[in-house]
This record gives C-alpha cells, structure tokens and sequence, in this order.
C-alpha cells in the first residue's frame, strides 16, 4: 500500500502498473485519504478507516475528475469528523440508498397497507393520482420537507379549491408520513406535516331533522313504490348507523336476545356493535314479517333489507329516497343527515358525547362533537342554569320597564 504526499501533478500523472487492475495510493498529509487508480484510467478518492466498532470502512467520497486534490481532502476530513462524532459516514450512505421515493413507498407499502382495511382506499388513491404523485412522486421521502408541504397545500387553495378539498391533501400527507415513522423507513424521523394547520372550513353543511320534520319523512317512505324504504329510512334514524351498514346487514349480525347489532366491517375497517333499541327490535320483527309475507323465498334469506326483486343488498336506493324526501317537503335532507340527527335527539335527551361516539362508533370525540348539534332550546336552558342558581339576588336591576327597550331593539 503505496504511501506518499499527495500533489496534483502525482493524481494527474498516477497510473496503474502492468499487471494489476489497480493500485491505491495512500495520502500521508490527510489521514485515511486514498486514491484508487485502475487499469482503464479511472481514478476515485475513497476514505478508509475504522467505525466506532472497530470495522474497517471504505468510503467513496469522488471521482477524480470531479474534485480537486485539496477538495478531496476538506471531503475526508468532513467524514473523519463525523466518524468522530458518533455518525459512521459509510453507514450513513448506505442507509440513504434505502430510502424510497414517495412513489415507490405508495405502491409497496402504502396501498397494500390501506387496501387491507380500508373500505374507501380508492378516495386515496384518487388523491393520490391526481394530486400527490405528480408533485411528489419522484422524490425521496428525506427530501419532502415541511415548506413542501405548505406549498402543496396553499396552492391546491390558490387553484380555486375549496379548504376541505386543500385539508384533504394534507391531512392524507399527514397520514403517510406518520406510517412511515411508524415503520421506520429508512431516513424518516420526523413527519414534515407537523405544525401545518389546516385550512378553516366554514362549507360544512349541518342538517338536523325535527320531531315533526322526521314523522313528516316517515308517512312519505310509508307511501314509497320501495316497500322496504319505510324500514331501512327508520333504521337509519333509530341507530344512527351509514348507510351501507344498513343496506348490507344480515340477519346473523343482529343478537336480539343480547340486543346487540354486530356490524362486521364499519368505515375504520374494524367491527362495531351497535345497542339494539325496544324501538329497533320492533321495527325488525315488523321487517321479518312483512318480508315473509311480501315472499316466503325471503324466509332463508341472509340480507334484512333485501331488494325483493333480486333478493340481494339493494345496490343504491337513492331514486326511492330521493322521491320521498321530496314529497315530505325536505328535499334539503340527505341520508347521512339521519345519523347527524341521531346524534342530535341524543345529545338534546341528555345523553353524554361518550355514549353518542361509541354507539356512532368514532375513534376521536371531536368527531362526535361535529354531530352533537344542540337546540336553541337546549342551549337556552343550559343559559338559565345561571339565574336558577341565584334566585333573586340580581333581579331587582331587571324591571319590565328596563326591558321593553331591549325587546324592542331585538325586535327591530
């Protein structure tokens, strides 16, 4: 192992004797410092010394034709200093070669991951081909840092879309950056969405249905061509379920000695149960009958709301629903806004948002707190909670006199 001072007229003229395929030529004014000359010409600097295990390391730091003699020397001495610091340079390179790019990391581990458990993978990966593959498909995953991700999600706002629509993006990034460290892929310590707020949506559309609003629905689905729609529409009512659990719920799931609905695979792709109502037990033994009735080919038949005619789960009722919804005057009212009003007749009859998110099934109470709709009613007396605690001790300053003013400028 040859061993001399380095000068760019010996690298300029350095060859490899006959014989060999190379020679490495040792540096003795930077330590560790080699210069490998090969058979065809070629020339690299490498750095050779020992990790903190005491293995002997080889680290390719250039080629010669593209640093200089005194640049290739900052380089070792960079890489001796980290080596020194506990961070193996060799170590170091290898494990960025196994960082994927954000493309590679979606078809080999995300995708299969989501399509496993989650019913609605396909939104994703719409998300996915339209929006973050094209702006991050080809880059690795160490290199999408946080100003990335404001970008992403202030432009996808500059483009004309609505928040909800930009809040999408980032909280999908949000999501894939946080399985990445859960897994510990290569060169992800940190989540680059961390600290980026979301946009304030103020487009979400809440819908309550009414005691009367609801009975006016009810005579309307009874009336329906779909005989089943005066089942399924009180179903979705009385348990707040989606309504593909409804629509797909068989006669095994439910446990009315136990009162308990099993639905196999909710929205978060895990099973839930949902408590069976006096109400619902009613309305399901009324559905039996009526199906027996209507045909005793539905007598073995696994579905509870089949379609009659194909005696399958209904692929879509919206054609019936949307009849009747009109007719009851709340063409306003969409399906899911019958699990919002669920929620609502609870939270209105005293029941905690603890209850309300286990029977709705939501992993975040913040979620359930988005249905939790109170009435003004409600509300107002909660307010009176106040005065009904003091008695009379402020009421002497409230004369109906000092009143009529306030009454008639809320008034107009």
């Amino acid at each position: 192992m040859p061993k001399l001072l380095l000068t760019p007229a010996t690298v300029a003229d350095a060859s490899c004797p006959p014989g060999k395929r190379k020679v490495d030529l040792f540096d003795s004014q930077s330590k560790g410092l080699v210069l490998e000359v090969r058979e065809s010409g070629g020339k690299t600097y490498y750095l050779r010394y020992q990790d903190y295990r005491g293995r002997t390391r080889q680290l390719r730091l250039a080629d010669a034709r593209d640093v200089s003699l005194s640049q290739a020397r900052g380089l070792a001495d960079k890489a001796r200093n980290k080596n020194v610091m506990g961070v193996d340079p060799y170590e170091q390179k290898n494990n960025a070669k196994l960082v994927p790019t954000f493309a590679k990391f979606i078809d080999d581990q995300y995708l299969p991951f989501v399509k496993g458990y989650k019913r609605s993978w396909e939104t994703d990966w719409s998300l996915l081909r339209c929006h973050l593959l094209p702006r991050f498909g080809t880059r690795y995953l160490d290199e999408i840092v946080r100003q990335d991700i404001v970008k992403m999600h202030h432009d996808r706002l500059s483009e004309g879309a609505a928040p909800g629509s930009a809040n999408r993006l980032l909280i999908m990034m949000r999501y894939i950056f946080n399985l990445a460290v859960r897994w510990e892929v290569p060169g992800i310590k940190v989540n680059p969405t961390k600290g980026v707020p979301l946009y304030e949506e103020n487009n979400k559309k809440e819908r309550y249905l009414s005691k009367e609003e609801a009975q006016s629905l009810y005579v309307a689905v009874q009336a329906s061509d779909n005989k089943l729609l005066q089942f399924i529409i009180p179903m979705l009512i009385l348990t707040g379920a989606r309504k593909r659990e409804v629509l797909d719920a068989q006669w095994v799931d439910f446990n009315l000695e136990k009162k308990v609905w099993r639905i196999p695979i909710s929205k978060s792709g895990k099973a839930r149960h949902v408590p069976l109502s006096d109400g619902v037990l009613q309305l399901l033994s009324s559905l039996h009958d009526f199906l027996l009735a209507m045909s005793p080919s539905l007598e073995n038949c696994p579905w509870a709301f089949p379609n009659p005619k194909t005696g399958k789960a209904y692929v879509s009722i919206f054609y019936s629903w949307n009849t009747a919804r009109k007719q009851a005057g709340l063409a306003d009212v969409r399906i899911h806004d019958l699990r919002h009003s669920f929620a609502s007749f609870l939270i209105n009859n005293g029941r905690t948002l603890y209850e309300v998110q286990h029977i709705l099934g939501h992993t975040q109470v913040k979620t359930t707190q988005r249905y939790a709709h109170l009435s003004q009613d409600t509300l107002l007396i909660a307010a009176n909670t106040a005065m009904t605690a003091l008695g009379n001790a402020f009421m002497p300053a409230l004369h109906k006199t000092a009143l009529k003013p306030l009454l008639e400028m809320a008034h107009g």
